[in-house]
């Protein structure tokens, strides 16, 4: 699977994953113990998607730059500077009393969401061409940090209180990034040169962001990514308000969206390796348009007008169908986040930190938008499946967007074909080839 000292590439793999896999439960705490601060301080549904979507803002909107530095000066160290900061507005988390305070606490821990941009960028130094889907695959498993929160956020917080929770989180991503530092080196592109790698300028390093492509990409992964966050930070409020579960019990079935959300990346870059990355990614859409379909339908009664009397039918999805459709929709979406990327790295293999992060940038604002827009849309309509009607029809342009992609791409080939086959024609001489 990989070239060079083999010890090395596979301890970047798997520290890599591990710390990720801690920033990323760093990123989504807020989902749990906003639970907590919504009760304590008695919030709309609007203020809760403002106050959970508040991390996945900042680790968005810094994921592109962060692409940009790992390019010129390599993800590794910059992982460690991350952590380090990061872990200072999570103690303030702790001590804040206000809503505007936790908000702005929660935007200094969103940082640490830009660590994939960092991560992707070296685990791909690392890789083989032909492994790349799995590599990043591996990788993105860390998206299990998520899982992580749901399962030891709600312990902490019976055992000592929600307010330890983030002054553990920060002492836990801080020993997971010593232990990368020392267990790591540097890409072999920087490792392995005696002389100082050349600076690309900056506009050498954005060109690739006018390519229409690009912003498709990252539209694709605004839903499988985003998606993912938005219900992993999403279901566990939905599981205590429309089942009326404890938080406990809600957190545990939020790990079977989650868990599997997260394992099955790898085993989508695998497939995007073996089969195609845009065939993975089409299969996955359609597996999400149908369970999405039926997430959507609300609690309705319905009366039927008999011969002597009324019957009147109560049409409600019981917890534990509605627990699989939203397991089998987070499986679909760990296969998506796999074969996106891997779709990046055939289009754009020396530009992952910049355009990765780009597509990045999107997925995550997927993440912050989309929490919101499920308290606006639930306050609107009153209806709360209305969050999973929001996804059906991005879903659907998601669609459009890849079947218009491919009919372009097709037509391109088929018309260089056509030229080819023309120019071979009338040159009989030339071999092709």
């Amino acid at each position: 699977m990989y070239s060079n000292d083999n010890q090395q590439q596979i301890s970047a793999l798997i520290m890599s994953t591990l710390l990720f896999a801690g920033c990323f439960a760093a990123w989504t705490l807020v989902s749990v113990i906003g639970v907590q601060i919504k009760e304590e301080l008695q919030l709309s549904e609007t203020q809760f998607g403002i106050l959970v979507a508040a991390p996945i803002l900042t680790g968005a909107l810094a994921r592109l730059p962060m692409g940009i530095m790992a390019e010129r000066w390599g993800g590794r160290r910059l992982m460690l500077i991350l952590v380090f900061v990061v872990s200072i507005p999570l103690y303030l988390l702790s001590v804040a009393e206000t809503y505007w305070q936790y908000v702005i606490a929660g935007l200094g821990v969103g940082l640490v969401g830009s660590s994939f941009a960092l991560g992707i960028h070296y685990v791909s130094s690392w890789a083989s061409r032909d492994s790349q889907g799995l590599a990043m695959g591996i990788f993105g498993a860390g998206n299990l940090g998520a899982a992580i929160t749901n399962l030891i956020a709600p312990l902490i917080i019976i055992a000592y209180g929600w307010r330890m929770a983030p002054t553990v989180y920060a002492f836990i991503l801080i020993t997971l990034a010593l232990v990368f530092w020392l267990l790591t080196q540097d890409d072999p592109r920087r490792a392995n040169t005696s002389k100082p790698l050349p600076m690309p300028t900056l506009k050498q390093q954005l060109t690739p962001l006018l390519d229409l492509r690009v912003w498709r990409f990252g539209l694709y992964y605004f839903f499988v990514f985003g998606g993912y966050v938005a219900l992993a930070l999403w279901l566990p409020d939905y599981y205590v308000e429309h089942y009326g579960l404890d938080l406990k019990s809600a957190s545990f079935l939020t790990l079977l969206f989650t868990v599997p959300g997260a394992l099955t990346r790898i085993i989508g870059g695998w497939c995007s390796d073996r089969i195609g990355a845009r065939r993975v990614s089409w299969t996955v859409f359609w597996v999400c348009l149908v369970c999405l379909f039926f997430l959507s339908y609300p609690p309705t009664t319905m009366t039927v007008h008999g011969i002597n009397r009324e019957i009147t039918f109560l049409l409600e999805m019981p917890v534990w169908l509605f627990t699989v459709l939203v397991m089998v929709m987070g499986i679909a979406m760990g296969f998506g986040k796999a074969s996106v990327f891997r779709t990046v790295y055939d289009y754009y293999p020396d530009r992952m930190g910049v355009v990765g992060g780009a597509v990045g940038v999107l997925g995550a604002i997927g993440g912050f938008i989309l929490p919101i827009c499920f308290g606006l849309v639930a306050d609107i309509l009153g209806i709360r499946s209305s969050c999973f009607m929001l996804l059906y029809g991005l879903l659907a342009v998601c669609m459009f967007a890849m079947y218009y992609g491919m009919s372009v791409e097709d037509r391109r080939r088929r018309l260089q074909d056509a030229i080819r086959n023309n120019f071979l024609k009338h040159n009989p001489n030339v071999r092709e080839g």
